[in-house]
């Protein structure tokens, strides 16, 4: 509470920054033992916008990793494993998810990663796979920034919805039809869409006019209008035509590399699980 008259100071304790992160995960390291080779600063990288708890858990998830396979130190392996348990829960290989289906998660996840790889200044592919995890996640694709940024253009915001429309875009050019998988992507392709016109200023009808509030940023960032109705109508199309002009943007980057999307589709499904590096080789081929 602040009242006037009083001595007051507010201390934000923001969610730690690439370097942070890399300091938190060798302090939480230094009761585990480890191989000597751990590169921190690569799974810091993959960490972007994690607590300082997530990184004490994606440790002790290593620890927990390294004892199930037998041995007395954790790699490099247990801790980018444990990564994707911390923000995808665990797998389940045992999931029953017909040859059909598979395919169109294949197709999915390969969408996102070729628009991804398609489009400038656009976070490097890390892995793709179709293991469905805990968290109801059926398969997804990682991408890892190589370092810290703070700032997102114009350009950035679009082609990220560019990418999360990859995975529909896929599938409807594939099977020409589209399943309920893509339905994180859209809520996330909305929010960032929304954000562009009610808080970022990247707007071509409203310039650089807050239309949105945020209450409560440290207690879920919920937001509300500051807007007519008449004037939250118009968000709304302005919305849509951003996500339209990033659909099509993303059938279009995939109708001019169809022969890629059907390689990289039938690799990752005999696979299950590619690295990058597996997909950039496939990709400049």
């Amino acid at each position: 509470m602040l009242r006037p008259g009083r001595f007051d100071r507010r201390i934000p304790v923001e969610l730690p920054d690439l370097a942070g992160r890399e300091a938190i995960l060798k302090v939480h390291a230094q009761t585990i033992k480890m191989e000597e080779n751990i590169d921190f600063k690569a799974i810091a990288r993959a960490t972007s916008g994690a607590s300082g708890a997530d990184l004490a858990n994606i440790i002790n998830e290593g620890a927990l990793r390294a004892v199930k396979y037998g041995r007395i130190r954790v790699n490099q392996d247990d801790l980018e494993e444990s990564v994707e348990v911390v923000l995808a829960g665990y797998q389940r290989k045992s999931a029953v998810i017909s040859h059909k289906e598979k395919e169109i998660i294949a197709y999915h996840e390969i969408g996102h990663a070729l628009v991804a790889a398609k489009q400038t200044d656009s976070a490097p592919v890390h892995k793709i796979t179709i293991i469905p995890r805990t968290s109801g996640a059926l398969g997804y694709t990682m991408q890892v920034e190589e370092g810290e940024r703070v700032l997102m253009n114009k350009e950035d915001a679009f082609n990220k919805i560019a990418t999360f429309a990859g995975g529909r875009a896929a599938e409807e050019l594939v099977f020409g039809t589209f399943t309920s998988g893509a339905s994180n992507d859209i809520e996330q392709a909305t929010k960032i869409a929304r954000s562009m016109v009610t808080r970022l200023g990247m707007s071509k009808n409203f310039d650089m006019m807050a239309l949105e509030t945020v209450n409560n940023p440290y207690l879920g960032g919920d937001t509300s209008l500051t807007c007519s109705a008449e004037t939250a109508a118009k968000i709304d199309d302005e919305v849509l035509t951003i996500i339209k002009s990033a659909h099509k943007k993303a059938i279009s980057i995939l109708k001019e590399n169809t022969d890629k999307l059907h390689e990289l589709a039938r690799y990752l499904l005999n696979k299950e699980t590619i690295t990058g590096e597996e997909f950039v080789e496939i990709l400049s081929r």
